[in-house]
């Protein structure tokens, strides 16, 4: 008799878990902490899953990531609101921390995310200083909106420590020959810095082993069709991880002045009658395929020769 297909979803909380087993329906919670982590790894391993799938909410999920990854078991964090629309698709409108769980399990079986690699300590410790790089950014900003008088000195006491995060950044790439190697194939592409290179790395750890519509589609810069019946929409850009669209935004702005590739297709969709946000999305998306391939080949850019032949 051919055994059960199990899918697992755990709904991560500060101090419990609750954890989903589909089909079959089992249902328990434990406590957020390392014993009962060990004892949910040693169990899941006994029933060996096709996917274990929880939410990347608040960075309470780390712990129990960390431990199910090194199990070897394949597991998934996923974007909540992924598992919001989700839930509503299927009717699902109630929401408890255990009916949450359910909602995760029947969502590995229905979508399948692929299990992301595990980051390692260096790499945990990587998108821990982005995380906070971009808080101190964000509070320089609204102080110099609030404070539009504020004393010099006071700025540059942010500042600074701005720059000591983005040098902790640089030597914690520096630490890991694998980060090392990727850092400056990525630094590589003109247009493309430090802070974005740090980025891509922390934020989206599958970079290299995608295909461009997957990396597209996980940034949220593929085209999405609106259409119904009769009615054709104009596509629109939507979801994905902000962070690094955010980042690639920039990386695409600065790369279609300096960097001939980028700078060439922009000027053509600009010339064909596009207007400019249109084609610097389209420059995006051509980027992170140059990117991607560049990370799964292993080829700086200056190795590229027909980077020029890789579709937008």
């Amino acid at each position: 008799m051919t055994p059960t297909k199990v899918y697992v979803g755990i709904d991560v909380a500060k101090s419990r878990l609750d954890v989903a087993v589909w089909p079959t329906g089992e249902r328990r919670t434990l406590a957020n902490d390392t014993t009962d982590i060990d004892k949910l790894t040693t169990s899941l391993q006994a029933q060996q899953p096709c996917l274990i799938v929880l939410e990347a909410t608040g960075g309470y999920e780390r712990a129990v990531l960390a431990s199910l990854g090194t199990a070897g078991l394949p597991v998934a964090a996923v974007n909540p609101r992924q598992v919001r629309d989700f839930a509503r698709a299927i009717g699902r409108l109630a929401k408890t921390d255990s009916l949450d769980a359910e909602v995760l399990a029947r969502f590995a079986e229905a979508v399948r995310p692929l299990p992301r690699p595990l980051p390692d300590a260096q790499a945990e410790l990587l998108r821990a200083l982005v995380t906070r790089r971009r808080q101190v950014v964000e509070m320089l900003t609204a102080e110099r909106q609030r404070l539009a008088s504020a004393q010099p000195p006071v700025q540059g006491l942010i500042q600074a420590h701005i720059a000591g995060l983005e040098q902790e950044l640089d030597r914690t790439l520096r630490q890991s020959p694998l980060w090392r190697a990727r850092e400056r194939l990525l630094r590589s592409v003109p247009g493309v810095g430090p802070t974005v290179a740090a980025v891509l790395l922390a934020e989206m750890p599958e970079l290299g082993r995608l295909d461009r519509r997957q990396a597209a589609a996980l940034v949220g810069v593929a085209p999405l069709n609106r259409d119904s019946g009769q009615y054709r929409g104009r596509r629109s850009v939507w979801g994905g991880r902000a962070r690094v669209r955010a980042t690639l935004y920039m990386a695409a702005l600065v790369a279609t002045r300096w960097n001939p590739v980028v700078k060439n297709c922009y000027q053509r969709l600009l010339a064909s009658g596009k207007a400019k946000k249109v084609a610097l999305v389209a420059c995006m998306r051509k980027l992170l395929t140059i990117l991607n391939a560049m990370l799964r080949d292993g080829t700086a850019w200056q190795q590229v020769p027909a980077a020029h032949a890789i579709p937008a």
